[in-house]
């Protein structure tokens, strides 16, 4: 790729990361093939953000409870942007995502918080929770197809949670749905690997 258009394409990804999170900075390198690799750098406290009406109203009004106790408007207005995604084995785009993917890119870009890319890695990050306990941005695994933490989502209110759902795609849904709760595994909340690794 000529010079001028592989610094075109670093200020647009650069761009589109700033703008969607301005408590992030981008470091940028070549590796040995010269191909450019862009990493997120957390930088700051995460900082909630109030959701508009029409957000919060519509949210609420699926999972029952109070316009009111929708408080995180960058989490929902996430969720809306993705909502319906397709579900694609490996995706990471709205052209299709998987369900790791889609919690990857829901950590970094909500949380300000990177988590590994896998549902079995990303289990080895998550202090676990009694499911009475668990709050909003928590991680749930689910055992599918007999093969442990298979498939993961974001808890967010009164039992329900959202999800890359192999068949419709990026929803939310409720916990105790029949056809899910019998594979549900563990849930809990993402740590820190900074601080992990300080307390090791």
């Amino acid at each position: 790729m000529p010079i001028s258009r592989r610094i075109q394409a670093l200020f647009i990804i650069t761009s589109i990361i700033l703008s969607s999170c301005h408590s992030r900075k981008v470091a940028m390198r070549n590796d040995a093939n010269g191909n450019t690799e862009v990493t997120v750098i957390k930088r700051g406290p995460y900082v909630m953000v109030k959701p508009d009406k029409e957000t919060a109203e519509k949210y609420a009004t699926l999972m029952g409870i109070k316009r009111g106790d929708i408080q995180n408007g960058r989490l929902y207005s996430f969720i809306d942007e993705w909502y319906g995604a397709p579900y694609r084995f490996g995706g990471m785009g709205k052209d299709g995502v998987d369900c790791s993917g889609f919690v990857f890119l829901l950590q970094l870009q909500v949380y300000d918080q990177p988590v590994p890319r896998t549902c079995a890695t990303q289990v080895n990050v998550v202090k676990r929770k009694y499911e009475e306990d668990l709050q909003e941005g928590d991680l749930v695994f689910f055992d599918f197809d007999g093969k442990q933490y298979s498939h993961v989502g974001v808890y967010l209110q009164n039992g329900y949670f959202v999800h890359a759902s192999t068949r419709k795609g990026v929803m939310i849904a409720r916990l105790h749905d029949n056809g899910i709760y019998k594979f549900f595994s563990r849930g809990g909340s993402v740590t820190d690997p900074a601080t992990s690794a300080q307390n090791d």
